[in-house]
C-alpha cells in the first residue's frame, strides 16, 4: 500500500515516528518484525515541517571525519534550508531498528516536490 503524507504544519518528530511505523509494516495485521514490510510512503511539502521549542536555532547535527579533533557540526536551520528532505529522512532513519532491514525500508521512503 502507498501512503501519501502532507508534511505541511506537522511536527518533525511526530511525523518521523509515524513514517517509521508505516515502513516497518506495523499498520498490518500480519506484522512480523523480521520482514521488511511492503508499504511505501510518499511525503510532499517537506519545507512546511515545523519543530517545537528552540530546536530551530539550537539543534546541531554532528559527524566525525575520522582524524582526531575533526568533529563537524551543522545547525538545523542551515541544513533544513538546503536539504529539508535529508532532515526528515535522518529522523526516520534513526527511529528505525538498527539492523539489515533499515536500508531496505528507507528505499521505500520517497519525497515529492
Amino acid at each position: 500500500m502507498e501512503y501519501q503524507i502532507d508534511a505541511k504544519g506537522k511536527t518533525l518528530g511526530r511525523l518521523a515516528s509515524e513514517i517509521s511505523s508505516i515502513l516497518q509494516g506495523k499498520k498490518h495485521a500480519d506484522y512480523d518484525p523480521r520482514k521488511a514490510g511492503e508499504d511505501k510512503v510518499v511525503v510532499k511539502n517537506v519545507r512546511g515541517l515545523t519543530v517545537t521549542g528552540r530546536k530551530a536555532t539550537q539543534k546541531i547535527y554532528y559527524r566525525h571525519t575520522g582524524p582526531l579533533g575533526h568533529l563537524k557540526e551543522r545547525k538545523f536551520a542551515d541544513v533544513f534550508k538546503k536539504k529539508p528532505e535529508w532532515v526528515l529522512q535522518n529522523a526516520v532513519r534513526t527511529m528505525l531498528p538498527k539492523n539489515r532491514l533499515r536500508a531496505v525500508r528507507l528505499t521505500r521512503l520517497k519525497f515529492e516536490k
